[in-house]
């Protein structure tokens, strides 16, 4: 497992669904919470994803592995 050393979902300088600079639109089903990011906040690379029944994970190669479950835990 890839260390977490950046936020590849939290605010950044990229939207994580589009993957075009923050303050972009973001797609209706995104904001709906049936799409998980595909795009890294930090560097606006695309991230490998897994979906699974209860969540998603996401991977930046540069910036680490963030899951769904992690984020649940700081609400």
């Amino acid at each position: 497992m890839v260390e977490n050393r950046g936020d590849p979902v939290g605010g950044g300088a990229y939207n994580v669904y589009t993957g075009q600079p923050a303050g972009t639109a973001t797609p209706t089903a995104a904001q709906l919470g049936l799409e998980p990011p595909r795009f890294c906040a930090e560097c606006g690379r695309r991230m490998t994803v897994q979906v699974r029944p209860d969540g998603w994970w996401a991977r930046c190669s540069r910036h680490g592995q963030v899951d769904s479950s992690d984020l649940e835990m700081r609400r």
